[in-house]
């Protein structure tokens, strides 16, 4: 029989019933997978799309079509390496507006094919992709 007023027999009640958890070295491994868990999750996605923006950034050149931030699109004429600067020309007047490197959202010119399959063989799961039909001639007429 169980007595609520003899702490010994409660603390054996206790002890009794811990069974796995009891073990201070799996409570460390679970909060470990917790914490290994949550860095897949939260925190290494958002590297690897900084890293992809910051790759995205750096790579655009003369005569790209871009679009900023705020909404303004535009083709690149001139970069200025050592300020970090872009200038783009906009509208049909060709109005020229400068731009800082970080102010640009995405490159809208298509890049070619071959670019185009290095970078998208780049990631893990790429093996798994479809490999893209012929074109059909007929569905064309």
């Amino acid at each position: 029989m169980f007595n609520y007023f003899n702490p010994i027999a409660l603390a054996d009640e206790v002890q009794q019933d811990a069974g796995l958890f009891g073990n201070p070295m799996t409570m460390i491994l679970i909060y470990g997978v917790i914490i290994v868990g949550l860095y897949f999750i939260l925190i290494r996605p958002s590297s690897k799309k900084k890293k992809a923006e910051q790759e995205m950034k750096s790579s655009i050149v003369i005569g790209d079509d871009i679009t900023t931030i705020g909404g303004i699109v535009g083709r690149v004429v001139a970069i200025k390496e050592e300020t970090d600067e872009f200038v783009i020309e906009t509208g049909a007047d060709k109005t020229k507006m400068k731009l800082k490197r970080w102010a640009i959202s995405t490159i809208d010119t298509e890049k070619p094919a071959a670019e185009k399959a290095a970078n998208e063989k780049k990631g893990f799961f790429a093996r798994f992709a479809k490999k893209d039909a012929p074109a059909d001639d007929k569905k064309a007429e």
